[in-house]
C-alpha cells in the first residue's frame, strides 16, 4: 500500500512544483517578518536572526510532509459511505491509511521539500546541520509525520458522529497553525503560553523538528525531544485504534 501510495502521490510533479513555488513565495514574506522581529528582539527565545530565517524556510519545506493544511481522504470516504468498502478489506483500516500517509509524506518531501531551502539559501545565510544532526532530524521528521497522522485520523473518524467535518477541520487547522510554530516559532511565546504550547502535540509537528535541525537539541535534550514526539505519536495512534473499534459499531450508510 505504501509503494502504490508513493506512486500515486508523486504522479503529478508539475503540480508539486507549483505548490513548492507558492511555499517559496510565502517563505520570503515570513522571512522578512521574522527578521524584523528578531532585529527588534535579538536572541529572542535563544534564536538569532540566522536561526529565525532558517526556521522560516525549513518550515515552508515541511508544510507538505506534515500536512499542516490538509486532512485525510478518509474523511470524504466516510461522508460518501465508501468507508464500508475500506472496513471490509482484509487489512486494518488505521494501518492502511497510515501506510498511505507515510507514502504521501515521502513523496511530498521529495518533490516539495527542496525548493524552499534552496531558494532561501540563495538569498540568506542559513544554518545547516552536520551529519549526526541531520540523522536526528530525519527521526524527528518521521515522528512528526506520525503525530500529524494521528491528529488528522482522529478528526476524520469524528465524521462518524458529526457527519460534517468542516467545523472540526477548521478548528484543527487553526490550532495546528498557531501551536505548531508555523506562524511564529514557539520560542517567541511568552511565559505560560509558551510552556503550554510546547507541551501540546502540535509542537511535535514543526517546532521540535526545527529545533533539532538547528542544533538546539543535543544530548539528553535531544532524547527528551524525540521522546516527547514518540509519546504523543503512541498516544494518538492508540486513541485512533480505540476510536476505530468504536466506529465499526457506529457505521451508518444512507440511513441504514
Amino acid at each position: 500500500m505504501a509503494w502504490y501510495g508513493f506512486r500515486r502521490h508523486s504522479a503529478y510533479p508539475l503540480s508539486a512544483l507549483a505548490e513548492a513555488t507558492s511555499n517559496v513565495a510565502f517563505g520570503f514574506v515570513r522571512a522578512f517578518v521574522l527578521m524584523a522581529l528578531w532585529n527588534a528582539r535579538p536572541s529572542l527565545g535563544g534564536y538569532d536572526v540566522t536561526d529565525a530565517v532558517t526556521f522560516c524556510f525549513l518550515t515552508q519545506a515541511l508544510i507538505g510532509p506534515v500536512q499542516i493544511f490538509g486532512g485525510l481522504e478518509l474523511t470524504q470516504r466516510i461522508r460518501d459511505g465508501d468507508v464500508a468498502v475500506d472496513l471490509h478489506r482484509p487489512v486494518d483500516l488505521q494501518g492502511w491509511w497510515l501506510a498511505d500517509d507515510l507514502a504521501r509524506a515521502a513523496a511530498t518531501l521529495l518533490l516539495r521539500g527542496g525548493p524552499p531551502l534552496v531558494a532561501g539559501a540563495m538569498v540568506f545565510p542559513l544554518r545547516w546541520p552536520g551529519p549526526g544532526t541531520l540523522a536526528a532530524f530525519g527521526v524527528a521528521l518521521l515522528l512528526a509525520v506520525l503525530v500529524s497522522f494521528g491528529l488528522r485520523y482522529l478528526v476524520a473518524l469524528a465524521v462518524f458522529w458529526v457527519h460534517d467535518d468542516r467545523g472540526l477541520a477548521s478548528a484543527s487547522l487553526v490550532m495546528g497553525m498557531f501551536f505548531s510554530g508555523m506562524i511564529v516559532p514557539l520560542v517567541a511565546f511568552p511565559g505560560w503560553l509558551g510552556e503550554a504550547a510546547r507541551a501540546l502535540p502540535w509542537a511535535a509537528l514543526i517546532q521540535v523538528p526545527a529545533d533539532v535541525f538547528l542544533g538546539k537539541r543535543t544530548g539528553a535534550d535531544l532524547l527528551a525531544a524525540l521522546g516527547f514526539q514518540a509519546a504523543w505519536a503512541v498516544a494518538l495512534l492508540v486513541a485512533g485504534r480505540a476510536v476505530t473499534a468504536a466506529v465499526r459499531r457506529r457505521l451508518v450508510i444512507h440511513g441504514g
